[in-house]
């Protein structure tokens, strides 16, 4: 029998009278047993070597998209645990179980099923309201992962098709959350299903028919009740799982983005290995969210159907309500002008179509060509693994900022009745007043954001070339007073100033653009130019190498003359001394050689890409 190639080298070598190498950290042995048939066949062990190792960086943000995954894996555990009590039909039966205030009422079974899983099975209500809960964590979890996204520019390239993944997998939870929603068959969601037919209808020549087509005729007909179980439980849920794998293997292949800091770079991740360490924490963090939604499920109390009794299609709830994620739509509907038009013999509603289905339409259609606007606009073909600071791209920043108050008004409107009952105003005052602020409040939302984002621009700005505030006055000989500043460390500045710098492009009047060079599409250039002066025209200049040497060099001539330097205790003169000339002229010039070296790089590539 053949020896190991190892031992045979060994041998080989204590013949020749030679000293065997040393051999450093821990000697692996080959799997054996059901571990080494499998690697045999599969080749395990190499792909687990490669995956095991892949890096993650670590920051808070990141979670969003877990707390996203944990939940709908909440879903589907509590899920399977109600399929086995629920019965989706619609046929009517006469509650006969443990709530006496509805015995004797005619039902449907679906309803019924749903108080017998809430009263009479043990751990019913809980896990009734665990399931209904994580759904709606994991719709806020995927909104909050999406706007985390957006404003950090991770949906550049190359994560377009991951963006537009992600996009989609927030349109279908939307609509998987609101079958669920309407499979008890109560009052409360009876109404919301009204909600939708009316939504359908308003859908201009053949709203009708597809009205017919889903409700198997008439609303509400005997079949949409079997007919969304059948999706909430198995078709949705199927294409959510291949959305989410497909989602992860981008994720995975493209390399996790991470936040700008020393150290870091397009071409390189820095983080913690998948194993043990992420997994660890991953593991860790899915428990922490399982048991804040069970504490949710068993604490707070969520839709009671109970209290609503079974659905009757002339009878609305007082107060109704969707679940909070669909509040947006009711909302524009209810604060949107009576606008009909009679054609024909047929009405077209405008007034439900437009709020209903065109804002749906319009979210996601905008939501999914973003990525492609912006980069038409940069011109920037580049990829991009470090995201950016909101303050460093504050148009973007100003649109999601206008975007969500935008939102935020619609969602009121869901709920003006509510607001006019408990305030005791006038409903029609409320509803002229959201009129107004769904145009006003986005408008005044994007100036003040993109004020703001370009004052914390210079506050970075001022950092980097005066220093960080000591928090000491100085008094002169003259009467003056004076705060002493700190240089900031090479590992900040570095930060601050790593960014893409994108500046407005120009084209001249002839035809051609700042470097004289002819422009085939003029029309179209002269666009882009519009747009990038919109974009970046008020966006600050990032300081050049020669102004940071200058402070750089002004803080040591400070400290050499005892202003203010040496006046300060030894860590602050240490500081000063050492971590500025270190951390400036050494942090910029050196961690700029990273750093402030790249801008100039940066500012190159851009004008050459203008060219």
């Amino acid at each position: 029998m053949a020896k190991p190639a190892a031992t045979v080298a060994r041998e080989a070598d204590l013949a020749d009278g030679k000293t065997p190498p040393k051999q450093f950290g821990p000697v692996f042995k080959a799997a054996s047993g059901p571990a080494g048939w499998a690697d045999e066949r599969l080749g395990l062990a190499s792909l687990g070597k490669h995956n095991l190792r892949k890096i993650f960086p670590d920051h808070w943000s990141f979670l969003l998209g877990e707390i996203a995954l944990y939940s709908f894996i909440v879903l589907l555990l509590t899920g399977v645990f109600l399929t086995l009590w629920y019965q989706p039909s619609m046929d009517e039966t006469t509650y006969d179980g443990t709530y006496q205030l509805l015995r004797g009422v005619t039902m449907s079974q679906a309803y019924s099923s749903t108080v017998h899983i809430s009263f009479d099975i043990r751990g019913g209500l809980l896990l009734r309201q665990m399931h209904h809960w994580a759904a709606m964590l994991f719709v806020a979890a995927m909104i909050c992962h999406s706007l985390r996204v957006f404003f950090t520019g991770a949906f550049r390239k190359p994560r377009e098709l991951n963006w537009l993944l992600g996009v989609g997998l927030m349109g279908i939870g939307l609509i998987e959350g609101f079958a669920g929603y309407s499979l008890p068959d109560d009052l409360l969601s009876g109404t919301g299903l009204r909600f939708v037919d009316g939504l359908i209808r308003s859908i201009p020549l053949v709203g009708t028919y597809i009205e017919f087509f889903i409700f198997g005729g008439e609303y509400p007909g005997d079949l949409i009740i079997p007919r969304l179980y059948m999706a909430h439980i198995l078709l949705i849920p199927a294409v959510i799982l291949g959305l989410i794998a497909a989602h992860l293997a981008l994720v995975v292949y493209h390399k996790h983005t991470q936040y700008p800091g020393p150290g870091r770079k397009e071409s390189n991740v820095v983080g913690y290995p998948l194993f043990p360490v992420y997994m660890a924490k991953a593991g860790g963090f899915f428990f922490i969210v399982f048991g804040v939604i069970t504490l949710m499920g068993a604490l707070m109390q969520l839709n009671p159907v109970w209290t609503y009794g079974p659905y009757t299609p002339n009878q609305v709830t007082a107060g109704a309500q969707p679940d909070w994620y669909m509040g947006f739509v009711e909302g524009a509907i209810r604060i949107m002008p009576n606008w009909e038009w009679h054609i024909g013999g047929t009405t077209w509603s405008w007034n439900i179509f437009l709020p209903g289905v065109g804002l749906l339409t319009a979210l996601f259609v905008i939501m999914g060509v973003y990525p492609f606007v912006e980069r038409w606009v940069t011109g920037d073909k580049s990829e991009h693994h470090i995201l950016d600071r909101p303050r460093n791209n504050p148009t973007r920043t100003a649109f999601g900022v206008a975007a969500m108050t935008c939102y935020g008004f619609f969602w009121m409107g869901g709920g003006n009745d509510i607001i006019a009952t408990h305030f005791h105003v006038s409903l029609n005052n409320v509803t002229y007043f959201l009129r107004v602020a769904v145009f006003v409040g986005p408008v005044l939302a994007f100036l003040i954001t993109k004020r703001i984002c370009i004052g914390l621009q210079r506050a970075s700005e001022e950092r980097l070339l005066h220093g960080a505030e000591s928090g000491i006055i100085i008094r002169h000989p003259s009467g003056g007073y004076e705060e002493k500043h700190t240089p900031i460390t090479a590992e900040e500045a570095y930060t601050l100033t790593q960014h893409k710098e994108y500046v407005p492009i120009t084209v001249g009047g002839d035809g051609t653009d700042h470097n004289g060079v002819s422009k085939r599409d003029l029309g179209k250039q002269k666009r882009r130019a519009l747009a990038t002066r919109f974009y970046f025209g008020d966006n600050l200049r990032k300081p050049t190498r020669a102004e940071i040497e200058e402070a750089a060099a002004h803080f040591d001539h400070d400290g050499a003359n005892g202003h203010g330097h040496g006046e300060l205790e030894d860590g602050h003169s240490n500081g000063h001394s050492n971590g500025h000339s270190n951390g400036h002229s050494n942090g910029h010039s050196n961690g700029h050689s990273n750093g402030q070296a790249a801008i100039g790089s940066d500012r190159d590539d851009l004008e050459t890409a203008d060219r």
